[in-house]
């Protein structure tokens, strides 16, 4: 099996010389356990998902870590989220850096437990699955409707799974584990539902009202269903930009998701010829697009600085980094040939902000060729971190 070196390895060497504590969140099986013990090999570890050890960590929290006078890695932590008031005082004896380093995948959870306890003693770091960047020092890259049909949980490049069977596991183990830790859920097929109908509004504005007349849910039931699945990071929203307040331009978030794999398995998407003809193929390469630019921050230890343009005339720009007062907008197609359409929005952002975009503007596309047309360079998809450097 290859092990993938990680992006975000050597932010956490950094970190861990900087704060006691290290606090990793992201999704299940994005890695973290192999990161950790790869970049930690000497710490101990404990999984709290195990039953016994989960129920000693509860039952005596003190005993539990009197084991690890040196620290250790603690997995799963939001399992026994009481642990983290009794690390405190552990740390602070001590009065040194890296000692424990914890793992999470319910984000809020995780936060609340930190920021109750661990606040100013800990770094958080999110850990995605594989960046395309990532997978391209280790395997060789398959044509963009493989890629979007695989996605990029590790475990499936790692051990070549079959993505149909290894996303289905992945949902079920999903919906049977995190879920009912999270929420009450008295119909899984409702919500299995919403979930499918959530994946064919990948890269749209978010209309909750819409969604839950769909899935025969009520307005609030789909706006709780839907922090639980950001929560548990299967989906995320992108902000629309706005610099200068204007009725004109939209104000609901697009939606989109942490694993466009996951995406396309929801939508019932098996192989690369059925995606091929699928009407959502461009917006599951928006999507993406869009993931990749969020790994790129998250594995630089920062925080998203993403958002999208929209008015109400249609004029858009899918992506638009954001370095104030610098912006960098880019386009996402997924055609293979250019053409004058794909730069409409972007010459519009260029009028509106003409003294922001510095660096120009990005495109990118399903082709093959970088290219340089005036003031936007165009990559292939393989190529996109060029942009976000």
């Amino acid at each position: 099996m290859k092990l993938v070196n990680r992006s975000i390895e050597p932010v956490l060497q950094t970190l861990a010389d900087q704060y006691p504590v290290v606090t990793i969140t992201g999704p299940r099986q994005s890695g973290k356990t192999t990161l950790c013990r790869k970049v930690f090999p000497d710490k101990p570890y404990a999984n709290l998902e195990s039953p016994d050890i989960r129920q000693f960590a509860i039952d005596d929290p003190r005993a539990f870590l009197a084991q690890y006078p040196d620290g250790a890695v603690l997995d799963e932590i939001q399992r026994a989220p009481d642990l983290a008031s009794y690390i405190q005082p552990m740390v602070d004896e001590a009065g040194k850096e890296g000692i424990f380093i914890l793992t999470g995948s319910q984000q809020f959870e995780v936060s609340n437990t930190i920021n109750q306890s661990l606040a100013g003693r800990t770094a958080l770091v999110k850990l995605m699955p594989f960046a395309l960047d990532e997978i391209q020092t280790a395997f060789s890259l398959p044509d963009i409707s493989h890629l979007l049909v695989r996605g990029f949980y590790p475990r499936i490049w790692e051990k070549k799974l079959n993505p149909t069977q290894a996303l289905g596991d992945y949902f079920e183990t999903y919906i049977e584990r995190d879920l009912r830790q999270l929420i009450t859920i008295k119909d899984l097929n409702l919500f299995q539902r919403f979930i499918k109908l959530c994946a064919g509004r990948v890269g749209q504005l978010l209309n909750v009202n819409s969604l839950g007349n769909d899935a025969g849910v009520s307005h609030t039931t789909a706006k709780n269903w839907l922090s639980i699945l950001e929560a548990s990071y299967i989906l995320f929203f992108l902000q629309p930009y706005h610099r200068n307040v204007s009725k004109r331009l939209v104000k609901s978030p697009k939606l989109y998701f942490y694993d466009v794999g996951l995406a396309a398995f929801l939508l019932g998407i098996e192989n690369a010829k059925q995606l091929s003809r699928d009407p959502l193929r461009g917006s599951l390469f928006e999507n993406l697009v869009i993931a990749e630019a969020l790994k790129y921050r998250f594995n630089q230890g920062k925080r998203s600085n993403l958002y999208f343009y929209r008015d109400s005339r249609g004029n858009e720009v899918d992506l638009i980094l954001t370095n104030e007062p610098d912006l960098f907008p880019i386009e996402i197609k997924a055609g293979m040939t250019i053409t004058r359409d794909y730069f409409k929005g972007l010459n519009h952002f260029a009028k509106l902000f003409p003294d922001s975009i510095p660096n120009g503007s990005g495109l990118v596309y399903g082709g093959e060729t970088e290219q340089q047309r005036s003031n936007v360079s165009i990559v292939p998809v393989q190529y996109l971190h060029r942009l976000f450097e």
